[in-house]
């Protein structure tokens, strides 16, 4: 993500509801982020995990980040890393935009 010119402000971000991955800023964004990672697709890819529930639920915590950490933004969103790391081979990484 800092290659992309993103700012990383939060890492493992916890209240008593949850934790965000990280909290991420570009200029007037700022940007929760679930990473999501797996070894195996037998129980479904990375971004299977993000369901409607887990989705309100990041909705929730990065509203609670925001409350406690005032923000001048214009935009909030919530991206997803999914990375999968075969048995062999290099890993693969995606970044999904505002999934939630």
């Amino acid at each position: 993500l800092r290659h992309k010119g993103y700012r990383v402000v939060a890492r493992n971000w916890r209240c008593a509801a949850g934790e965000l991955d990280l909290i991420v800023r570009e200029p007037r964004t700022v940007v929760a982020v679930e990473v999501k990672t797996r070894a195996s697709l037998a129980f479904g890819s990375p971004l299977e995990a993000i369901t409607p529930q887990k989705a309100a639920r990041l909705r929730r915590l990065t509203a609670r980040w925001l409350s406690e950490n005032p923000q001048e933004v214009d935009v909030v969103r919530i991206d997803v890393v999914a990375v999968f790391v075969p048995a062999s081979g290099p890993a693969q990484v995606r970044h999904l935009q505002a999934v939630a």
